[in-house]
């Protein structure tokens, strides 16, 4: 089905298509794709558990500042307290909420109850890094989860533990990434690091070895290319809001689960796209939007979404979606954007209809 908008939509909207499952998957890998995909539709902010309500009646061992109720004596509430500093935690408590304070600093002891701790939830704060004292996170070796968005942080904390699974250092300050902060983690399946200041070099082998990780974010920082060194179990890639001019030839092949690329506005031009990098069976979505590109790349027929609006395309070259045609090879693009280009619906070949059979919106200005 053709479409007209009347103007060109935001890189935004292609974030809510997800839900897409690999049958090929074993259930394990399925299960933790599916609460990948849940997690990048919803806000960052989902711990799993509702705050506690503050009339709440705590459990006898909680401190004067916090909650800890009952029916989940294993949490600990201080969200929304106006705290300036990290209260000690009594022993017993896995599951640490400090969210929306005005903490500053972590002092040394406050976790020494609680080494086994396995959620700490630190985001919206005033935390520096030369302000967490040794002898704190670095002591939580059984740290599952770890919350830090949006502190004053320049650098990740650490050591962090082997244990972890889930990293979201989310609007901070980063200006640094070294290479060894996430080694040796078995276990990680996402990270989050968009609205930073990190360059490429200061990524350069942040992620090697990683053998579970899943989902990567690095937008809105400032890159001048993709992340080098990925591996290989990779599914999500975001690098939307950087200053990306061109991809590697092979880029994608070395990423043989990559189903999700976000490279929204970057700098991308025709000379930085090596022919055939993004013709991966893997990918289902793509989003190239808000770029500078004046041909459609050479894309797989498998892929599901193609985002191209707002860049400087003036031709349709249906080779670069369907090699050739007949009953049996097709596209499989579902969404096709190309609004805010230099190009209309009357641009499209006469072979479209049976290249692009499976298309529910093809989108022009």
């Amino acid at each position: 089905m053709l479409r007209r908008r009347p103007e060109a939509a935001t890189g935004t909207e292609s974030k809510a298509y997800f839900g897409l499952c690999c049958a090929a998957m074993f259930p394990l890998r399925f299960l933790l794709f599916g609460s990948l995909a849940s997690l990048c539709i919803c806000q960052y902010y989902d711990y799993d558990y509702e705050p506690a309500p503050q009339s709440v009646v705590s459990a006898p061992h909680c401190v004067q500042e916090c909650d800890c109720p009952i029916n989940f004596p294993t949490a600990m509430y201080c969200h929304g307290r106006n705290l300036k500093f990290v209260p000690i935690v009594p022993t017993g408590i896995k599951y640490l909420y400090l969210q929306d304070n005005q903490i500053e600093e972590i002092k040394a002891g406050v976790f020494d109850n609680v080494t086994d701790l396995r959620w700490l939830v630190l985001d919206n704060n005033q935390i520096s890094s030369d302000k967490i004292q040794s002898g704190t996170i670095d002591k939580l070796g059984s740290l599952e989860k770890l919350y830090f968005s949006n502190n004053k942080l320049t650098k990740p904390p650490g050591p962090l533990s082997k244990s972890l699974d889930e990293l979201k250092l989310i609007g901070n300050h980063l200006t640094s990434f070294p290479s060894g902060t996430l080694s040796g983690m078995e276990n990680l399946t996402t990270v989050y690091l968009s609205k930073n200041k990190l360059t490429s070099e200061s990524l350069a082998g942040a992620f090697k070895g990683l053998k579970s990780l899943m989902l990567l974010d690095v937008s809105e920082n400032k890159l001048k290319k993709l992340p080098a060194g990925m591996p290989s179990s990779l599914l999500m890639l975001y690098a939307d809001n950087n200053d990306i001019d061109s991809i590697p030839g092979g880029y994608l092949a070395k990423m043989p689960e990559l189903q999700y690329l976000r490279v929204s506005h970057n700098k991308l031009v025709d000379s930085g796209i090596p022919a055939g990098v993004f013709n991966v069976t893997s990918l289902l979505e793509l989003d190239l939007s808000f770029n500078k590109l004046q041909s459609i790349p050479e894309v797989n027929e498998a892929l599901e979404h193609l985002y191209l609006q707002v860049n400087q395309i003036n031709k349709f070259d249906l080779a670069s979606i369907c090699k050739f045609t007949s009953p049996v090879n097709y596209s499989r693009l579902k969404t096709l954007r190309l609004d805010g280009n230099n190009i209309t619906h009357s641009n499209m070949p006469v072979d479209s209809a049976n290249c692009l059979r499976q298309a529910s919106e093809v989108v022009f200005d």
